[in-house]
């Protein structure tokens, strides 16, 4: 343990918040060295302007093959994932408002609508796969978002409660004070979202796995995921427990997610849509198919 406390001390990896990192000194000396600290913050303005910025190069070609397929669980999920990711966007930049006074409540609310839409994108993916990889027409569109809806409905509803009702810190970290009831609660978040990956993770190796659309792409995503939420987890058990390397660990899994989650959403779910013919796309995925050996039984 001591050698982890000497790691979450070091000055060379990311900054926590203590109540004394105010952001002073304008917005840029706020925003470079006072709140989470210049990596933290460059790593995440950069991934989602890098992200933001492809997104708009691509634009004209992917409206033109959206409007080709008339998909609309794809229409709809392109425009959410423009949606969540300006969103982001926006939340990478404004780093310095966390540790502003006079900011919490906007903050606050910046943080819930952001994380919402990106579980709301997490949730969606699963749902649209388990229909099949391209499910098409309103009543496959209105079925997966009726249940990704509900779900993270309840999801903001419950962190709406605990930040405005019971004024538990969910979005503000305070490496001086740790709130461990709020760490608690993280816990049995990251534990559904982990159990959750986990138990498709599961399928995908069992006989089951017949059930899950046959595109390796998508398993890969799910161990991604996985690791991600598990690591997650993992770190608010041990910030719940008072070990101030969880912190640390935790702001790193939270840069990762917030830099890199929607382009690996994009890459897994919307990249061969966009760049692929029909005939194509086909084959990619009965040779993803036949490698994944979901073909063996017929040859024996």
């Amino acid at each position: 343990m001591r050698v982890l406390s000497e790691i979450a001390e070091s000055p060379f990896v990311i900054s926590r918040l203590s109540p004394d990192s105010t952001a002073t000194g304008g917005f840029i000396g706020g925003w470079v060295g006072k709140c989470h600290g210049f990596l933290h913050n460059t790593v995440l303005v950069l991934a989602s302007i890098l992200f933001v910025a492809y997104l708009a190069y691509e634009a004209k070609k992917s409206l033109s093959k959206l409007s080709n397929r008339r998909s609309y669980i794809m229409i709809a999920y392109y425009g959410f994932l423009w949606l969540v990711s300006l969103l982001n966007l926006a939340w990478c930049c404004l780093q310095a408002w966390e540790c502003t006074p006079g900011k919490e409540v906007i903050w606050n609310l910046l943080t819930l609508f952001t994380t919402s839409g990106m579980l709301f994108l997490e949730v969606s993916l699963v749902a649209f796969l388990f229909q099949g990889n391209y499910a098409s027409g309103a009543e496959a569109l209105t079925r997966t978002f009726l249940i990704s809806g509900l779900v993270i409905g309840l999801d903001l509803l419950l962190k709406a409660i605990y930040l405005f009702g019971f004024g538990v810190p969910l979005f503000i970290d305070n490496n001086e004070h740790i709130h461990k009831f709020k760490w608690g609660l993280w816990v049995i978040h990251k534990l559904l979202l982990a159990g959750i990956y986990g138990m498709i993770f599961f399928m995908y190796n069992s006989k089951w796995r017949e059930r899950l659309p046959a595109r390796p792409a998508f398993y890969k995503y799910i161990t991604v995921m996985l690791a991600l939420n598990g690591l997650s987890l993992f770190a608010c058990a041990l910030t719940a427990n008072g070990a101030h390397f969880g912190l640390w660990l935790y702001g790193i899994t939270s840069v990762c997610y917030h830099a890199f989650y929607l382009p690996l959403l994009y890459v897994t779910f919307l990249a061969d849509f966009f760049q692929e013919e029909d005939l194509n796309l086909e084959n990619v995925y009965y040779s993803e198919m036949k490698d994944a050996g979901f073909f063996d039984a017929d040859w024996e």
